[in-house]
C-alpha cells in the first residue's frame, strides 16, 4: 500500500505472525492469509509486506538462484511487495515457548551477521532496481546476557561495521539500497533511543567512516517498546534526528496500559485479574510499573507482593490489534500510535511502515478473531481511515 502514510511511503504488515520455519510453510501462508488480506485492502494494486524469514528458509532461498528468482516471480505475480524484511526472529517464532530464545544469536554471535547477510542478498533481488529496501534486527541482545561480557559491544559492533561494507557491496554491484535498522526493546541492550545514540556514538561511529554507518545502519522504531518504557515516541524520535540517526522503519504497534493510578481498590483488582489473561507461555511481555519498575515478564510483575496496591500505571509488551483503544477495564497505548505517526507526517523522515501485530494468536479468547486475514485487514484499514481523517484536517 503506497502513499497512504505520506507521499513515497510503502505499509504493509508483518508476517512474522504466521507460523513456520521452512520456504514452503512461508509461501504458502503468503498463499493462505496475506493475498486474503490483499483481497480485502488492495485488491487493484500491489500491497506491501514486510517477509519474515527464518534462517532456514533464507539458506532455502539462497542454495541455487533458482528458488529465490521462482519467489520473486510469484511475489510479482500475486502483486505483493516485499519492501521489508524481519530480522529479528532466527528461528521458529511460534514455538512452545520462545520468550528468551528470540534473543538468540544476538550480534555477538557471527551466525546473527550472516543470517542477516543473506537476508540482504535475498531482498536486493526482490527490490527492483533503484529501490529501497530495510531490515529490522535485533538490538544487539538481552541487556542481562551483554552485562557479563564487557567486550559484547565492540564485538557487536565490528559485526555490524563488517554488515555495513558489505551492504555499500552490495548498492554498488546490484544498484539497490539495503539498510539495516536496529529495533530497541524493553530489556534489551538497546530499549531506549538514549541507548541507540549511545552506541552509535560509542561504538559504530568513532574512528569509522560515518556516513557509511549512517547510510546502511538505522533504527527501526516500534512504537509499541517506546511506550513500554514510557519514552515519548515524539521525544524519541527527536532524539535520533538530533543525533543525526536515520529510521529507517517504522513498525507500528500497540501496548496494554492499565491505568493502576487511576482506579480504586476493587476495579484495580479486577483489572488485574484481567490483565492475568494476557500472560501466557509463548512470548516474552516485558512489564513496567510506574516508569521506573522492569519486570521481564507479565507472571513476575503479577507475582510482586502487594501488587494489589501498587497504584501506579502498568504499560505491558504485548502487541494488540492498533484499532483498540480499550477493551473492560484495560487500554492500550494506542494514542502514542497517532502521536508518532502525526510527528512524522509529510516530513519524508521514513518511507517504510509496518503493522507489526504479531500476538493475534496469543490473545485471550475473547479478543481473538475467527478470520486472522479479516483482523489484519481491519488493522490496515484503521491506519488507511486514520491517515485520510488528519489529510482533511
Amino acid at each position: 500500500m503506497r502513499d497512504v502514510l505520506g507521499p513515497g511511503t510503502t505499509l504493509g504488515y508483518c508476517t512474522n505472525v504466521h507460523a513456520g520455519e521452512s520456504l514452503a510453510e512461508t509461501i504458502g501462508n503468503l498463499e493462505r492469509y496475506s493475498l486474503a488480506v490483499k483481497k480485502r485492502v488492495s485488491a487493484d494494486e500491489p500491497m506491501g509486506v514486510g517477509l519474515w524469514l527464518s534462517a532456514q528458509a533464507a539458506r532455502e532461498l539462497l542454495e541455487t538462484t533458482e528458488p529465490l528468482t521462482r519467489f520473486r516471480d510469484w511475489l510479482d505475480e500475486a502483486g505483493l511487495e516485499p519492501f521489508t524484511l524481519n530480522g529479528f526472529p532466527y528461528g521458529d517464532f511460534h514455538g512452545p515457548e520462545v520468550k528468551y530464545r528470540v534473543y538468540a544469536p544476538d550480534w555477538r554471535d557471527p551466525a546473527r551477521l550472516f543470517y542477516t547477510l543473506d537476508l540482504a542478498r535475498i531482498l536486493a533481488v526482490l527490490r527492483p532496481e533503484g529501490a529501497e529496501g530495510s531490515i529490522s534486527t535485533l538490538p544487539i541482545g538481552w541487556r542481562a546476557s551483554l552485562g557479563m561480557d564487557p567486550s559484547g559491544p565492540d564485538q557487536a559492533a565490528r559485526h555490524l561495521h563488517e554488515l555495513a561494507e558489505q551492504l555499500e557491496r552490495i548498492e554498488n554491484e546490484q544498484g539497490r539500497l539495503i539498510h539495516v535498522d536496529l529495533e530497541p526493546e524493553p530489556g534489551c541492550y538497546l530499549d531506549t533511543s538514549s541507548d541507540v545514540v549511545e552506541f552509535f556514538e560509542n561504538h559504530l561511529l568513532r574512528g569509522r567512516d560515518c556516513d557509511r554507518i549512517r547510510r546502511y545502519l538505522r533504527v527501526c522504531h516500534d512504537i509499541c517498546h517506546a511506550a513500554v518504557m514510557f519514552e515519548e515516541n515524539v521525544a524519541a524520535l527527536a532524539n535520533y534526528e538530533k543525533a543525526g540517526i536515520r529510521i529507517g522503519k517504522v513498525q507500528i504497534s500497540s501496548a496494554i496500559r492499565m491505568a493502576g493510578d487511576q482506579l480504586g481498590g476493587t476495579e484495580r483488582r479486577s483489572a488485574l485479574d484481567q490483565l492475568s489473561r494476557f500472560a501466557e507461555d509463548r512470548y516474552l511481555h516485558q512489564t513496567v510499573i510506574g516508569d521506573s519498575r522492569f519486570f521481564d515478564d507479565l507472571p513476575l510483575a503479577l507475582r510482586e507482593p502487594d501488587v494489589e496496591k501498587l497504584q501506579s500505571e502498568w504499560r505491558v509488551h504485548f502487541h494488540v490489534p492498533l484499532y483498540l483503544e480499550r477493551f473492560g477495564l484495560l487500554e492500550t497505548t494506542q494514542e502514542q500510535v497517532d502521536d508518532c505517526l502525526c510527528a512524522l507526517e509529510g516530513r519524508g523522515l521514513v518511507r517504510h511502515y509496518e503493522a507489526e501485530t504479531y500476538a493475534w494468536n496469543v490473545l485471550p479468547s475473547e479478543l481473538r478473531v475467527a478470520d486472522l486475514a479479516a483482523g489484519i485487514a481491519n488493522e490496515l484499514g484503521w491506519l488507511r481511515e486514520r491517515s485520510s481523517a488528519h489529510a482533511a484536517v
